[in-house]
């Protein structure tokens, strides 16, 4: 933990840690361990079966790695505290983690960034702009499909108590597919999915051509909504056509196969050639109107910038193992301490997001001297950062709603505690939320 805290995405940085003597005495270690010794840990905590030399021992070892599953998970429902009690969005979603040696599921599949390299795929459930991580299941490379996650995404919804549920669950066009649908409407679970450009996508823009009953949603787009059954779903479902008109005066634009980005679904108007429209079609179940529809899909790429703040700045991208039983348990590791993360920065700074990049220098480098007299231990800490008096102010208002939350609830236990906290960071950040005529789901951004 101290070492994903620190930003360090390998094992073998675990030996930096060693050398820092004041965390150790602050949380009541005896000693850093090493790297060796930590994997051999995470090997006693997730077990990989194939190592086993008997069905017994196999059974038994199965059966431990998913007590350790179970565990993790529990941490990271605990640490998303009471974020759900507001409405919120579940953002649904896969990224890629490239890996170099000869890990289990370790495939060559789906990789737009370095093609032909061998990875492992990480499904992940977001909470919607506030970018907490609600479970990450890290598989094969080839199991990136949203198909490979149902049976995680159904077992988080349903654990869910009714009045805490998501108001929506996003998801890009691979979810847009009849088994992911079908599976909320089950649940009664109101979704917005894009659709990828099929035939029958096609012919539903070709007949919506012609009327006149387009409505702004906002950013440039236009839109308007049909019902659509195309081949292999089970009934109609509601679709929104929305269109936006290109600069250019193309016609038609192809892209090349290598480029990862997906064909541009372009039409020419008919009354004015030189008015070529750009196409996307999303379908929902949900009630919202055409206005909401188009600005709650646009927020879905928030969630980008998380894949890349917590592969790139946190250890999603490192800490590999042989076996895959220990890859997930650290993937699961290092969302748990982006959690906690993300609730500390925003106690700091509650009006606006920091990443990692500069909020952990900023919190987190400074010397640090531990004295003690009279049984009372004391750290005195220097910063040595140039924004010295911004960071005093956060550390004022993380003081400042610790010491709330003790005098406002002294007799609440410990676990108690952190419940409190999350519920008044939660209501520090609606504070600065500005008054819009989105729905009430997309308030806790």
């Amino acid at each position: 933990m101290l070492g994903i805290l620190n930003g360090q995405d390998r094992y073998a940085h675990i030996g930096a840690l060693r050398g820092d003597g004041v965390a150790k005495e602050v949380l009541g270690m005896n000693k850093i361990i090493g790297d060796d010794s930590l994997r051999r840990a995470l090997a006693a905590i997730a077990p990989a079966p194939k190592a086993a030399h008997n069905e017994q021992e196999r059974a038994a070892q199965q059966a431990q790695a998913l007590k350790a599953e179970q565990w993790m998970q529990a941490q990271l429902r605990h640490s998303i505290a009471n974020a759900t009690q507001t409405g919120w969005i579940l953002d649904c979603d896969t990224t890629v983690k490239v890996l170099y040696g000869h890990q289990e599921g370790a495939v060559v599949s789906y990789n737009p960034q370095k093609p032909g390299r061998p990875s492992h795929i990480i499904h992940t459930y977001w909470i919607g702009n506030l970018r907490l991580v609600l479970d990450a299941q890290l598989q094969a490379g080839n199991q990136h499909s949203p198909s490979y996650g149902q049976c995680g995404l159904k077992a988080l919804l349903e654990s869910l108590p009714a009045d805490q549920r998501p108001k929506l669950v996003r998801g890009h066009s691979a979810y847009g597919s009849q088994g992911e649908m079908l599976q909320l409407e089950e649940l009664q679970q109101p979704y917005l999915f894009k659709l990828r450009q099929t035939a029958g996508v096609k012919q539903l823009i070709k007949r919506q051509w012609r009327p006149q009953n387009w409505s702004e949603m906002g950013q440039g787009w236009t839109g308007c909504e049909d019902q659509l059954r195309l081949s292999g779903w089970s009934t109609k479902r509601r679709v929104v056509v929305m269109r936006r008109q290109r600069k250019t005066d193309l016609v038609l634009e192809q892209k090349s196969k290598t480029q990862k980005d997906q064909i541009d679904l372009l039409f020419i108007d008919e009354n004015e050639p030189v008015k070529s429209w750009e196409y996307a079609v999303l379908v929902s179940n949900a009630d919202y109107d055409l206005v909401q529809i188009g600005q709650l899909y646009r927020d879905r790429a928030d969630c980008e910038n998380g894949f890349d703040e917590i592969k790139n700045q946190w250890g999603w991208g490192g800490y590999s193992t042989q076996d895959i039983e220990r890859c997930a348990l650290s993937a699961r590791a290092v969302a748990l301490v982006y959690n906690w993360w993300s609730w500390y920065v925003r106690l700091a700074n509650p009006k606006s997001r920091l990443e990692a990049k500069t909020s952990r220098p900023k919190l987190l480098d400074a010397v640090g001297k531990l004295t003690s007299h009279a049984r009372v231990n004391k750290i005195v800490l220097v910063m040595t950062h140039e924004a010295g008096h911004h960071i005093k102010a956060m550390i004022a208002n993380i003081h400042a709603g610790v010491a709330h939350i003790r005098s406002a609830a002294p007799q609440l236990t410990g676990h108690q505690r952190w419940f409190a906290l999350a519920r008044y960071i939660a209501d520090k950040i609606l504070a600065f939320v500005p008054n819009t005529k989105l729905p009430e789901a997309v308030a806790t951004g």
